[in-house]
């Protein structure tokens, strides 16, 4: 058997009568329940001025810097909480650096010596066999489908027409 209260919650007759009660509430609220608004005017200030809550007149001597005491050590001192633990290593600076060699083809005027084309980078260059074209970087043989680089060490490099190709130079 369901105890008295919750057989009245379920009864039809109270959830009808809760039902009237908030239309009536409504229809009350909608007609403004026979009142009329607030009159708002100006308020009448006092001629007293208004008292500081807080006294800033005295900050300046709280937080000077006289007040404060001076430090017992040294300033150039170690400080305890600093530490190198977490400073990368310094790593030698590169003693390379990498070029971008595309060769474009040679001339040749006459019976003098062959002329290559060579596009290092963004630019292009104009150098003669034999000559130097980067740092410990010359010129060996031109062909007509390929470009011979050699360096001072006598490490050769070929080089195809058209072809972009890096190559390891050393950084003076």
């Amino acid at each position: 058997m369901a105890p008295p209260v919750i057989r009245a919650l379920r009864s039809r007759w109270f959830t009808g009568s809760v039902h009237a009660c908030l239309w009536l509430l409504l229809y009350l609220a909608i007609t403004n329940l026979g009142g009329k608004a607030f009159d708002y005017g100006e308020v009448n200030s006092s001629t007293n001025p208004l008292r500081d809550p807080v006294p800033v007149a005295a900050l300046d001597r709280l937080f000077g810097p006289n007040v404060w005491p001076k430090a017992l050590g040294d300033t150039n001192a170690p400080d305890p909480f600093f530490t190198t633990h977490f400073i990368p290593p310094q790593s030698a600076p590169p003693t390379t650096r990498i070029i971008e060699v595309t060769y474009q083809g040679f001339y040749q005027a006459g019976d003098g010596p062959k002329n290559v084309i060579v596009k290092l980078g963004d630019t292009y260059t104009a150098a003669a066999v034999g000559t130097k074209l980067a740092n410990s970087l010359f010129v060996a043989d031109a062909a007509l489908q390929s470009l011979t680089l050699t360096n001072s060490a006598a490490k050769t490099n070929i080089v195809p027409l058209n072809v972009k190709k890096e190559i390891v130079v050393p950084i003076q």
